[in-house]
């Protein structure tokens, strides 16, 4: 019974990254609240969620980036032009946006779509994302 909760976590955070709207910190500040599971495991887990999902957008830039403007594609014009502006004037600090709601998706696949090297991507991602999950809990933990 214990696992559900944290899979559940983990799933809800992975999806909240890549471009399916989701809401993980309410997952987050919900379990926190409960004071049943260890806060630091949360966070651990809902950030390698979010992590995961964010170099599921990071992939898709990097290999889809011949699609753009086809109806299908994962990212809007306007949400992919805007990122990209974005993304270009600040470089890799950019993706300390990364947990910002509507920019942040884009700005992970706008990553990939420049080519920005995984080893520099994942950890920029996984601190912003970490400290996103740290705040959230800090919050909950007062409820």
């Amino acid at each position: 019974m214990y696992w559900w909760p944290l899979l559940s976590l983990f799933g809800i955070s992975f999806l909240a990254a890549t471009l399916v709207p989701a809401q993980s910190e309410l997952a987050l500040g919900a379990l926190i609240s409960l004071g049943r599971y260890d806060p630091w495991l949360l966070i651990l887990t809902a950030t390698a969620g979010n992590v995961l999902g964010s170099l599921v957008n990071w992939v898709l830039g990097r290999f889809l980036h011949q699609y753009r403007g086809r109806r299908w594609f994962p990212v809007s014009g306007r949400s992919l032009e805007r990122a990209e502006r974005i993304y270009r004037r600040w470089g890799v600090w950019t993706l300390l946006l990364s947990w910002v709601p509507i920019v942040g998706d884009p700005l992970t696949f706008v990553a990939g779509l420049l080519r920005t090297p995984l080893k520099v991507f994942l950890p920029v991602v996984a601190i912003a994302k970490a400290a996103r999950y740290c705040a959230i809990a800090g919050v909950a933990q007062l409820f």
